[in-house]
């Protein structure tokens, strides 16, 4: 067995990682998306997530030991039977609400029902490897920022137009988040085709 230092694991111990599920955004979507908020929004309130680790989550999975993830995995190539689909974006959104938000997101509009239902299929392959149940509802978005203390973002939010760019999504991506000091960087780990 290996020491597993960065998840708080001790000698004898699985290594664990902390991965999530999700929707990888096309490089077209991500470059278009950089440009049109550039335009549209200008500088965003909070801490920007950096392009590079624009998504859309689909199960966020935690500290997972590697048998964990491979339940996930076996579960998501047996049950994954969605065809590919068309996503396609809103506008901005704030969460808990605008006038008092802690995130910005961008919306998802079409595809917003299969993007759901991947989420649960998603949610049955962690509860089958032994993951609680997930305690809030899915809701289809990209986080774009985070933001402390709270702030009201629904000037911003009610002036930029819906994000017209689409995507195909083909498959789940699996990811894990490695956190440091200059906040988190995303790895993939494993994609499992639709």
């Amino acid at each position: 067995m290996v020491e597993d230092v960065a998840a708080g694991g001790a000698v004898g111990e699985q290594l664990t990682e902390r991965l999530f599920l999700a929707v990888a955004l096309s490089d077209d979507v991500r470059h278009g998306l950089a440009a049109f908020l550039d335009d549209e929004a200008g500088r965003l309130p909070g801490k920007p997530v950096p392009p590079a680790n624009w998504h859309l989550t689909l199960r966020f999975l935690g500290a997972t030991e590697e048998r964990q993830r491979d339940r996930v995995l076996a579960f998501l190539d047996d049950h994954a039977v969605t065809e590919p689909f068309v996503l396609g974006f809103d506008g901005l959104g704030g969460f808990a609400r605008p006038a008092r938000a802690t995130v910005l997101w961008l919306g998802v509009g079409r595809g917003s029902d299969r993007a759901a239902a991947l989420a649960a299929v998603c949610e049955e392959a962690a509860q089958a490897a032994g993951f609680d149940p997930e305690d809030r509802p899915f809701h289809a978005h990209v986080t774009l920022s985070r933001i402390r203390p709270r702030k009201d973002v629904g000037t911003l939010v009610d002036s930029v137009p819906p994000f017209p760019l689409t995507q195909t999504v083909d498959r789940v991506t699996l990811y894990r988040s490695i956190l440091d000091r200059d906040g988190a960087r995303y790895e993939v780990v494993d994609e499992v085709e639709l």
